[in-house]
């Protein structure tokens, strides 16, 4: 491994053992997506990059819609700003949050719409996310520059069967229509 020839640290990190994956203890990614309609599909390609690399393939279908659905909504409430999309593992569930700068109304009858109008943004998300027997929510955001955190629970259990069929209707089953008012 090349040294350095001031410092004895190794110029480039140890290459990972082929044929493991990382631990998934180790997922902790974040990247900052475009606050334009493009974003939601940076979002999906860099959750299915991650999702594949740790080995989580049975994860992908879901945690791919949550995160285009995450980043979709937080562009349509703050659009032309940059959002940040963290995914992470722990506790064997995926966690997707994403981060935008709309600030919460001091205003009650403001707040109470703009609660509302990010619920049915996010209607199609939730609906997945309860089939995976997750959770999601939102709130102010903890970061320095304020705004609204998004987030999704996706267990690994319920998210691995998620399209244990293989996205088809299984036969003599039909489907039936989600519910139109919000969570």
């Amino acid at each position: 491994m090349p040294v350095h020839p001031f410092t004895a640290c190794p110029v480039f990190p140890p290459e990972p053992t082929v044929g493991e994956p990382p631990a998934l203890d180790t997922l902790a990614c974040s990247l900052t997506v475009p606050g334009e309609p493009l974003g939601a599909q940076v979002a999906r390609a860099a959750v299915r990059a991650v999702l594949r690399a740790y080995r989580l393939d049975p994860l992908e279908p879901a945690a791919v819609q949550v995160a285009g659905e995450l980043v979709a909504a937080a562009w349509m409430l703050d659009p032309g700003r940059s959002l940040y999309l963290s995914v992470r593992y722990r506790d064997d569930a995926l966690r997707l949050t994403a981060y935008d700068g709309h600030a919460p109304h001091a205003h009650p009858r403001l707040a109470a719409h703009c609660e509302a109008r990010r619920r049915a943004a996010l209607r199609l998300m939730a609906a997945v996310v309860r089939s995976c027997g997750g959770a999601w929510g939102f709130g102010e955001s903890r970061e320095p520059g304020g705004g609204t955190r998004t987030w999704a629970s996706l267990p690994r259990s319920g998210t691995a069967a998620y399209l244990g069929h293989g996205g088809r209707q299984p036969k003599g089953e039909t489907v039936s229509r989600l519910p139109v008012a919000s969570d």
